[in-house]
């Protein structure tokens, strides 16, 4: 009677061993089948810290994702990936197998947005760039822009951000908001400002400030890499000997506080009385006036090796440097005058 029983067990556990392989088998199938059970371009799944595998899985499927629940939860058992489902916000456009989306949720390949802020821009016009993206408003940024709380540290006379938001591309989740995104750019200044900096700004007397601000003045006078030293030279060398900076990107930034640039720099405007204007005040402006780049922070502390005082566009994107006043008014005179007189009469 014992080996009756015996052989009846061994036969029923055969017979669920061949039906479970044929089963598995039926579902590994299964699990590598592309599948796309939305009629719309693209879908979102969010998956949220602390969901069970259970959980998702009935997310995706309702997304039209995978197939099944049951599928995904397969998926994810033959994966061995019960424990390694990141929270995020996942993109699907197109046909993807319960392995795929078990293996892109894994890694946590969650979608995001990028967004780029060019080196040399004021807040107003980072303003405008993070409008033109459906990621909020233009009030938003400015509104974010004024917590200055985040560079309490670094700068206790900061009446904003200016200076600190640091250019460059962001990769966001879809519903970051504006504070998310100053967050993240402060926090690229902290790390692009380092500790050597930092101990190099000790050394020269300089504060953070007063680095960010020589650091925007040389980004918006040149954007060549190849410039910054020899710009930072000739600001160095003329706040060494206290001549004035006569920088026309901060009489520009001053109009600009008061409502009063309209796109033309005029010689009344080089008059205006402003403590942003640098043709009327001496030494530094009391702040930056546009977000510097790595190189021109960098360039603060290497000025070229010249004894250079002047400058003047070459209508090229490039400059001409001098030593004197008697150079300068020269070169002036073949890159601006010259150029203005041909100007003028091509339009007559």
């Amino acid at each position: 009677m014992l080996r009756k029983l015996l052989l009846l067990v061994v036969g029923i556990v055969g017979i669920l061993v061949v039906a479970g392989v044929v089963v598995i088998d039926m579902f590994r199938e299964r699990l590598s089948l592309p599948h796309r059970g939305y009629v719309t371009a693209e879908v979102f799944v969010d998956v949220r810290s602390g969901d069970s595998s259970r959980l998702i899985a009935k997310r995706l499927a309702d997304a039209g994702v995978v197939r099944d629940d049951l599928t995904f939860r397969l998926a994810v058992w033959q994966l061995g990936l019960a424990r390694s489902l990141q929270a995020g916000e996942y993109h699907f456009d197109r046909s993807m197998s319960a392995l795929e989306v078990a293996d892109q949720i894994s890694r946590g390949r969650v979608y995001l947005r990028s967004i780029t802020f060019p080196e040399g821009l004021t807040i107003e016009e980072m303003a405008a760039v993070f409008h033109n993206q459906p990621f909020g408003s233009y009030d938003d940024f400015l509104a974010a822009a004024q917590r200055v709380e985040l560079v309490a540290d670094l700068d206790t006379s900061a009446r904003n951000l200016e200076g600190y938001l640091f250019p460059e591309t962001y990769a966001l989740p879809r519903d970051a908001t504006a504070e998310d995104l100053v967050e993240a750019m402060v926090l690229q200044f902290r790390q692009v400002f380092t500790d050597a900096l930092r101990a190099e700004a000790r050394l020269r007397e300089l504060t953070i400030r007063e680095v960010v601000t020589l650091a925007s003045l040389i980004q918006k006078e040149t954007g060549r890499l190849d410039e910054h030293a020899l710009v930072s030279a000739v600001y160095t060398n003329r706040l060494r000997i206290g001549m004035p900076l006569q920088c026309d990107p901060t009489v520009i930034y001053g109009l600009q506080l008061d409502g009063l640039y309209d796109g033309n720099l005029t010689r009344e405007n080089l008059r205006h009385d402003s403590s942003y204007n640098t043709y009327v005040y001496g030494g530094l402006p009391p702040g930056p006036i546009a977000a510097p780049g790595r190189q021109a922070l960098e360039a603060v502390f290497k000025p070229a090796d010249v004894s250079y005082l002047y400058f003047v566009s070459r209508n090229d994107g490039t400059h001409e440097f001098a030593n004197t006043l008697r150079e300068h008014n020269r070169n002036v005179q073949r890159y601006q005058v010259r150029r203005l007189g041909r100007l003028r009469s091509e339009r007559q």
